[in-house]
């Protein structure tokens, strides 16, 4: 599958999974000046911003993780609460869910790389 359509496909999937743990789906693809958020999703007081690693294999998302990337979520974090600001008093986390080929994606919570 070609890469920009296994991420659209890995978003979809990431989007799926949360619905299915009971988060609204605030946003798909949300950008920024700073760097884009795959998902960002709401439960209750806890809002999170989803970073989606869509590969092969398991290991092969999770060694695509880099703290640069997840740097660039943090910073465009902030802007989605400028604009969102009936959200800034929520709960927050940064996590990471990883796609991979015929396998059940993997939902990492509070990922501090």
């Amino acid at each position: 599958m070609h890469t920009k359509y296994k991420g659209y496909w890995g978003e979809f999937l990431a989007s799926l999974l949360l619905m299915l743990k009971g988060f609204s789906i605030l946003e798909r693809r949300y950008k920024t000046n700073c760097g884009e958020i795959d998902v960002v999703a709401q439960r209750g007081d806890l809002v999170i911003f989803v970073e989606v690693k869509a590969r092969k294999s398991a290991e092969k998302c999770f060694t695509a993780i880099k703290s640069r990337q997840m740097e660039r979520v943090r910073r465009a974090s902030e802007i989605f609460f400028q604009k969102n600001p009936e959200l800034s008093h929520k709960n927050i986390r940064f996590d990471v869910i990883l796609i991979s080929d015929w396998n059940i994606p993997i939902h990492l919570e509070n990922v501090n790389i």
